[in-house]
């Protein structure tokens, strides 16, 4: 027989396993909760898209688009792309659904797959997910810090501690041609101690130097002219302005006037998000966004201001994994256990009693070996076992048996949930 090449999911990608399915949800519950109080609206959009939209949106120097996006053309001879990033594709659904109509600002909020084609390593997958908020048609520094809030928020929510919330500015059309000419001037001076790609980055846009991440290009990056410095009077003042709301609101926050983020459509403020713990060090930035003011008229939209942010949810995942290593995923407080077709029959009632009084259970009702079932009690935590047997079945009773201590009592069956809501408090 002929031996097969095993099947496995693409370098890059992953399955998302029942265990870690449980990281999502709460990820994907805890940032709905808070565009529902925060008046973010859901939108989902194609995880196809024209290849046109990221080249023109996000810029053809950036590294995604260059080296990460993955494009194909149809039969018909469209060109598309995977979505790569979010920003752009709820922009164009702004602009060909007339939300510029709306009243202002429009806030929407979605999440789900993107893919980028760039080296796996922890916490960075080619096919990943984000939580995504975008803010369209609102102008005032008040939304910068209200994005930030929710980021912030969302990672108190889930217990990550010491946040750190990195932020610059990166001005807009009227003050940054200046810097980049500094910039450029400064770069060319030290070209030799720069990396190839921050060489030919000089010539086709200076501000991706700062944000390369290569140990050789460090020392030239820390000593580069700073684009705060250089600010024009607009810029300076939003930038002032959201500075203080995020003072008024006590969020930690730390400027760093080197980071301009990896996308071209950024304008005035920037920021990422990182915990200050060794697992947050090793995964990067958790967040990261600013503003976008130009981003809707380069799509072929009316002037429009915006402002978001996005969360990698694969990296909030790794550190919630790491720090529940000591809790049991599957962990049921209540197993129910059953011996004999009469029992089959009315366990499958007792079960649907436990779910309307919203008591997770858990149960092996294919097993017949009562041994069996209390070793899968045993394996999920639970705390009591509920056994159904072919004389409790009869009778309409319930033995309860603390796990724990190995007691048991038995219950009339249709008092049975009460006496559980009892024994657990609720």
């Amino acid at each position: 027989m002929d031996k097969k090449s095993k099947l496995q999911a693409p370098s890059g990608m992953h399955d998302i396993l029942p265990e870690d399915e449980q990281f999502y949800q709460k990820i994907y519950d805890t940032a709905s909760k808070m565009a529902d109080f925060y008046g973010f609206q859901k939108i989902d959009t194609p995880i196809v898209e024209d290849a046109e939209l990221f080249s023109r949106g996000v810029g053809l120097t950036t590294d995604l688009i260059e080296k990460q996006m993955y494009t194909f053309k149809t039969r018909g001879g469209d060109y598309l792309a995977l979505r790569p990033e979010f920003t752009a594709a709820v922009s164009r659904a702004y602009i060909e659904h007339g939300m510029f109509n709306m009243p202002q600002p429009v806030k929407l909020f979605t999440y789900g797959p993107l893919f980028r084609y760039e080296r796996p390593q922890l916490g960075r997958f080619r096919q990943f997910h984000q939580i995504d908020f975008e803010a369209f048609g609102e102008g005032s520094s008040v939304i910068d810090a209200q994005i930030i809030q929710i980021f912030y928020n969302i990672l108190k929510e889930l217990k990550f501690k010491n946040i750190v919330i990195e932020i610059n500015s990166i001005g807009d059309n009227q003050c940054r041609p200046y810097y980049k000419k500094l910039l450029t001037n400064y770069l060319k001076a030290r070209e030799n101690s720069l990396c190839s790609d921050c060489r030919r980055r000089i010539r086709e846009n200076p501000l991706r130097v700062l944000d390369c991440k290569e140990e050789k290009c460090q020392p030239v990056k820390a000593q580069a002219p700073q684009l705060i410095d250089h600010l024009c009077e607009g810029c300076k003042t939003h930038f002032k302005q959201v500075l203080e709301f995020l003072d008024e609101i006590e969020l930690p926050y730390r400027l760093n006037p080197y980071l301009v983020r990896g996308l071209d459509y950024y304008t005035k403020t920037v920021f990422e998000f990182f915990e200050d713990t060794d697992a947050g060090k090793n995964l990067g930035a958790l967040v990261g966004g600013g503003r976008f003011d130009a981003l809707i008229k380069i799509l072929s939209g009316k002037d429009t201001p915006a402002a978001g942010g996005a969360a990698g949810v694969e990296r909030l995942v790794q550190i919630l994994k790491e720090r529940s290593k000591d809790i049991n995923p599957a962990q049921k407080n209540i197993f129910l256990a059953q011996l004999g077709e009469l029992a089959k029959r009315k366990s499958l009632k007792l079960s649907e009693d436990f779910r309307k009084a919203n008591i997770p259970i858990a149960e092996s009702l294919g097993k017949d070996s009562l041994k069996t079932q209390l070793r899968a009690a045993d394996k999920v935590g639970a705390i009591y076992a509920l056994i159904l047997g072919q004389k409790e079945a009869l009778e309409e009773s319930v033995i309860v048996r603390d796990m724990r201590t190995g007691r048991q009592d038995t219950i009339k069956m249709d008092k049975v949930v009460s006496e559980i809501k009892k024994r657990l408090g609720k």
